[in-house]
């Protein structure tokens, strides 16, 4: 996946610059980080209805859409998508890769080295006992 997100990213890039006229990237560009913020969340809210419906078919369209937006809004912050990789195999090496950051005040440290022992994957596991029970 993480190759098909790079052809998007150069992709995205590539149509920045193009007439807005004839580009919807170029346009997303033109009108700035919130009409792309914006779009962003459309397409989410629209992922969410359609996953909530049961329409796995919508789904899948509907993430593609989602992927699209959020790579156009990485290429108008500057984060590339390695950046994003990067920080997802950090957090797997300090939480263990079903989880995300805490959203409590815990600061991590930017750069961890890495750990003897891998964290068990605690939130899989307490989700998988409760639907034993």
């Amino acid at each position: 996946m993480s190759d098909s997100i790079e052809r998007l990213y150069q992709a995205v890039i590539a149509a920045r610059d193009l007439d807005p006229a004839g580009s919807r990237t170029a346009r997303l560009f033109q009108r700035g980080p919130a009409k792309m913020a914006k779009k962003l969340a459309e397409e989410a809210i629209e992922v969410v209805i359609d996953a909530v419906s049961g329409k796995p078919d919508a789904v899948i369209r509907e993430s593609a859409d989602l992927l699209y937006n959020l790579t156009v809004l990485w290429a108008s912050a500057g984060v590339k998508p390695q950046d994003v990789w990067s920080e997802m195999a950090r957090r797997e090496r300090l939480l263990g890769i079903a989880e995300k950051l805490p959203k409590t005040a815990v600061k991590l440290p930017k750069s961890t080295p890495e750990p003897a022992v891998r964290r068990r994957i605690v939130a899989l596991e307490n989700r998988l006992r409760k639907r034993q029970s």
